[in-house]
């Protein structure tokens, strides 16, 4: 076999492949034998029919076309591995010669979208800013407010309600006289907004025994959208006493003997919350200067099959203003992908099986899943090599954030070691990342030769 490459674009290859017949034969005899047995002559029992038999029956052509489809994703892999290509996505093949009689070659063409050359720049000339770690004094009232609340008590008020408050109300919703929905003795705080649209600024205002009509469009159910007429009726008004801040509630909320001991160590975990947001920060941070300062060539391909697929799955394919937000968010999450992989490569990243059990742990738990069902499932959905590729970008991530230079806004420097998580596991609120890179998920497995790399004679 022979094969030559030519380069379309920085993102996209054209090779030449030229079979010569003798290899092809094995193809070829394999394609006689299976249509021998799908075929009955007379005089001739099943499999054992000649192949000129075969060719009056069926046709050459149809021979042909069963050969090459079976021979192709070969030849192509070969030319792959000859070529040192590294595709991403399915190739383009076109056949453009084939061995009509004995001798002759077979040839053909395949275009693919391939993993671009990236030029990466010096790790250590990378400098970030983030903000300085305060304990704010309104953060650390509002933790021990919270925890207040917590151990707070609530008793009837004689007044109308307004936010905070809890109310124990009825509430029946209606369109055109057709009752939807009702519910009786329902507890629920005013000002959370976690029930039907326009209740909390009904019930702000309301005493017991007072009863409001109000429009309301339905968030759920066969009516979703409808306008309803809503009637809501107080039982109750509650209001929250929380308890005083003195050593006895130090005492009642927590393992310390003084409201000083506690209130010291809210604002430590106030402050060990603004390390961790320095680590987001610097880590987002040094991943925008890193595509500012490369040239990071996008496969057209890719894109534009991510973006038809996501489009298609929402069923929004005529949306333009929408697709052109897909497509953006899609270049950008490419664009970092292909980064931290080009990083992976060259130095020569490894993910342990601590490292991807840790992932996998952390990834049931946002799915709210068992871990092993979890496992389980994305091992039979084949998407464990994405899983290690994800770890693998996120370490290739630390490792540049250990050779930048990241300091605050004050010009203190600061330790990495304290600021990032030292595991997935610290990380839960770590997923809304402003570079996602997994919303692209492209490998060269993703081009499986067995199976797209075929044609039609």
């Amino acid at each position: 076999m022979k094969s030559a490459l030519e380069s379309v674009n920085p993102t996209r290859v054209k090779m030449t492949v030229e079979v010569s017949y003798e290899e092809l034969k094995p193809s070829l005899d394999a394609a006689y034998k299976t249509i021998g047995q799908q075929i009955q002559v007379p005089g001739f029992r099943k499999g054992k029919v000649p192949t000129r038999i075969i060719d009056q029956r069926v046709g050459r052509g149809a021979v042909l076309q069963e050969a090459v489809n079976e021979a192709l994703p070969q030849f192509y892999g070969q030319a792959v591995d000859e070529n040192n290509v590294r595709p991403l996505g399915q190739p383009e093949v076109d056949i453009t010669e084939v061995p009509a009689e004995e001798g002759q070659d077979l040839k053909f063409t395949a275009e693919v979208d391939v993993r671009p050359e990236i030029e990466l720049p010096d790790y250590s000339n990378i400098t970030v800013e983030v903000d300085p770690v305060v304990a704010d004094d309104d953060e650390v009232a509002e933790r021990i407010t919270a925890l207040q609340q917590r151990f707070g008590t609530l008793k009837g008020a004689e007044r109308p309600a307004q936010e905070g408050d809890f109310v124990s109300i009825d509430l029946f919703a209606t369109i055109e006289g057709e009752e939807i929905d009702s519910v009786n003795g329902v507890s629920y705080e005013v000002g959370t907004n976690n029930m039907i649209e326009g209740i909390d600024e009904a019930l702000v205002g309301m005493s017991a025994g007072e009863t409001k009509e109000f429009s309301a469009p339905l968030a759920g159910g066969d009516r979703e959208g409808q306008v309803a007429e809503c009637v809501v009726s107080v039982q109750s008004v509650k209001e929250r006493e929380l308890p005083e801040l003195d050593d006895d509630f130090a005492q009642l909320a927590s393992e310390f003997d003084t409201l000083d001991e506690l209130r010291a160590d809210v604002v430590q975990q106030v402050e060990q919350s603004k390390r961790f947001e320095q680590g987001v920060q610097a880590r987002d941070k040094v991943l925008e200067q890193l595509l500012e300062a490369t040239e990071v060539p996008i496969p057209e391909g890719i894109v534009e099959a991510e973006v038809h697929s996501h489009l298609e799955g929402e069923n929004r394919l005529e949306d333009d203003e929408h697709r052109a937000e897909v497509d953006e968010s899609t270049r950008k999450a490419l664009r970092a992908q292909l980064l931290l992989d080009a990083i992976v490569e060259k130095e020569e990243i490894r993910v342990e099986q601590p490292e991807l059990i840790e992932y996998i742990v952390m990834s049931a738990q946002q799915y709210g899943m068992d871990p092993n069902e979890f496992a389980q499932n994305i091992d039979q959905q084949g998407q464990v090599p994405a899983m290690v590729a994800e770890v693998a970008r996120r370490k290739a991530l630390a490792y540049v954030l250990e050779q930048a230079s990241v300091v605050d806004t004050d010009g203190t420097v600061i330790d990495l070691d304290a600021a990032v998580p030292q595991s997935e596991s610290e990380a839960e609120g770590d997923a809304e990342s402003e570079f996602d890179t997994e919303v692209v998920e492209v490998t060269a497995e993703d081009a499986p030769a067995d199976e797209d790399a075929t044609a039609k004679t």
